[in-house]
């Protein structure tokens, strides 16, 4: 019999990670002399990727500049956060329960993201969590990303699962349009970052607290 799989997205998914991008961006952006940007203004642009929050950040100062500068400073932006990858980020309240929970039920646990695989490795091994995934795919990973929903069928297989018995788990439309591309059932957690409500993107099942994750999945199997 093949084994159920439980997917999960890692920013704002499994991992409050808005301390440390945040002050990737305002590294970046002082470094241009630009002040830095307001935490609620970056944060729901974090599920679009740290470029968009260059972006963004530029636009809160009513600043521009030509996408080679913003090349230069994406990579600047990614040293930076590879060695300050977990000053402040915190997985969030209920995940480490929820993981031994998965693996005690022989659930294989993998990660599908759009952070670059290396940096989502790091992350991961520093949170001392790295040990309770099957595979962590990142944008880089596969020749696509999300939302194809190829790269979420293509952790499904690197996890030895099949997409017929797997659940996704994410916080953003990106995840949910994945996911509803994918043929496979979401569980939306509305504690991470988007700029839609978590809700009025309809997952199959919503939670608010990985107290509430348990029952979330055992109604999604049974359905």
């Amino acid at each position: 019999m093949q084994p159920f799989t439980v997917v999960f997205d890692l920013d704002g998914t499994l991992v409050d990670t808005a301390p440390d991008l945040i002050n990737a961006a305002n590294h970046v952006l002082a470094g241009i002399d630009v002040e830095p940007v307001p935490d609620d203004v970056l944060r729901p642009f974090i599920s679009i990727g740290s470029r968009r929050m260059i972006v963004e950040g530029l636009a809160f100062h009513g600043r521009t500049l030509e996408a080679s500068r913003i090349d230069v400073m994406w990579q600047a932006f990614l040293a930076h956060y590879a060695d300050n990858i977990a000053v402040d980020s915190r997985p969030y309240p209920g995940v480490e329960a929820v993981l031994e929970d998965l693996q005690r039920q022989d659930i294989r646990i993998a990660v599908c993201t759009n952070k670059m695989e290396a940096l989502s490795r790091r992350l991961l091994t520093a949170l001392k969590l790295d040990h309770r995934f099957v595979t962590i795919c990142g944008r880089d990973t596969f020749p696509v990303c999300k939302p194809h929903p190829d790269h979420l069928l293509g952790a499904i297989s690197a996890a030895g699962g099949v997409a017929a018995k797997a659940i996704m788990v994410g916080d953003s439309d990106t995840d949910v349009a994945t996911a509803k591309a994918a043929g496979v059932p979401i569980i939306g957690v509305g504690f991470g970052y988007t700029e839609i409500p978590m809700h009025a993107l309809e997952p199959d099942a919503l939670i608010g607290h990985y107290r509430e994750f348990g029952e979330a999945l055992r109604h999604l199997r049974t359905r």
